[in-house]
């Protein structure tokens, strides 16, 4: 088998000779051509039955060969039988959620993970009964119908690990989904540690550029059967357009995640010395739970940091409004910087005693490095936190 980066240039273009073409065409049909009605009959029921293909698309939520080419790629880099691609990270999550919902109602979820996915989750919209344990509780809060446990690591936004292997074995034959979107397939494979679904945000690091919302699950195609039948029903499919531009930024995915990584660990340690900064969350400095992990399972500590600023909600408002290189928004993966406050933007979703919980402060904020001189960003980030007006006061919480 091809190296990863390579694998990540060519993956999802093998019939592009065939075609005759060098960049993957972008097909924008929304019906397709029916003369042989017994042929499209069986095609379309093959594609409402989770089929990944048929001899004719008949109509593009059914299937859609743009979306179906990047879908191989992303396959291919996270080593698994098949992946579906949908309209968003949580149109990805909602479809496992359902799709799993014939197999028992309670999902046992490890906190934190991303704020509108612990929102979805405890809201029970999707008719799923959430129950949020720690890791070590899992085996012990197994039920009868219980049908997936959930998992994000590293996990949003404080970084913390979760051994994959021992979720795994502690939820027996209980399917485990990991959301990796924060290590992408560059650092991490959960399906090679055993998670039978390995979720991504591919608006995220995947996309790499900030120009596309999308979202996917990889598994083995007996398990994206079902998934691709939710999307047939629920219309949650990626737009063609959305899928190419997906595709297109695979081939530099390494290249990104190597460079922002390097920025990264630079900026983690930085911070740790620096007076106004009270703790830094990042698993190359050893400050986030099981951050030994980050040499076994995955392989290294990833491109996120966040930091808790001494004087709270009011010191981390300031830096927001100070940083000018840097940008204040929320998402993450993209080759520019970005910086945001959990409590307020991301995770406010979540109940405040929830947050606090999991060290979700109202000091804290999330910082997605990317691929800029690491010496710019550094002149950026260390001149916003010293304009933290010096009357600020401490928050109780970060006390």
């Amino acid at each position: 088998m091809t190296r990863f980066s390579t694998r990540a240039v060519h993956a999802g273009r093998d019939e592009l000779r065939e075609l005759g073409v060098h960049a993957p065409p972008i097909d924008l049909s929304t019906t397709y051509p029916v003369t042989d009605l017994e042929a499209g009959t069986a095609s379309f029921d093959a594609l409402v039955g989770g089929q990944a293909r048929a001899g004719n698309p008949i109509y593009a939520r059914l299937h859609n060969p743009t979306v179906a080419r990047v879908e191989d790629a992303l396959a291919a880099l996270e080593d698994t039988g098949a992946c579906v691609a949908f309209g968003s990270g949580m149109a990805a999550l909602t479809a496992v959620l359902m799709a799993r919902r014939a197999h028992g109602a309670h999902v046992l979820v490890v906190r934190p993970l991303y704020g509108t996915s612990d929102h979805l989750l405890a809201s029970g919209l999707c008719g799923i009964e959430a129950e949020f344990v720690e890791a070590g509780e899992i085996a012990s809060r197994r039920r009868a119908d219980t049908t997936l446990v959930i998992v994000e690591t590293p996990a949003n936004p404080t970084l913390d690990l979760v051994d994959i292997r021992a979720v795994v074995a502690a939820a027996g034959d209980v399917p485990v989904l990991v959301d990796s979107t924060f290590a992408t397939p560059v650092l991490q494979n959960p399906a090679a540690l055993g998670a039978r679904y390995v979720l991504h945000s591919a608006t995220k690091f995947l996309g790499g550029h900030g120009d596309v919302i999308a979202g996917v699950v990889c598994c083995a195609d007996e398990d994206a059967r079902p998934l691709r039948t939710v999307r047939a029903a629920t219309g949650g499919l990626l737009h063609p357009l959305a899928a190419y531009l997906l595709h297109r930024g695979l081939p530099t995915l390494a290249l990104r995640v190597e460079r922002a990584q390097a920025n990264a660990e630079v900026l983690a340690e930085r911070l740790q010395a620096h007076p106004r900064v009270a703790k830094v969350f990042y698993p190359g400095l050893g400050t986030v739970r099981n951050a030994a992990l980050h040499w076994t399972q995955m392989r290294g500590p990833g491109c996120l940091v966040a930091f808790e600023l001494a004087q709270g909600h009011a010191a981390a408002a300031s830096v927001m409004r100070e940083v000018k290189l840097l940008t204040p928004a929320v998402s993450l993966g993209s080759v520019d910087t970005l910086i945001q406050h959990p409590a307020g933007l991301t995770h406010r979703v979540v109940g405040e005693a929830d947050q606090l919980a999991h060290g979700i402060t109202p000091g804290l904020l999330r910082m997605s490095v990317g691929i800029e001189h690491v010496d710019d960003l550094w002149a950026d980030l260390s001149r916003a936190l010293e304009a933290v007006p010096a009357g600020v006061q401490r928050d109780a919480a970060a006390a």
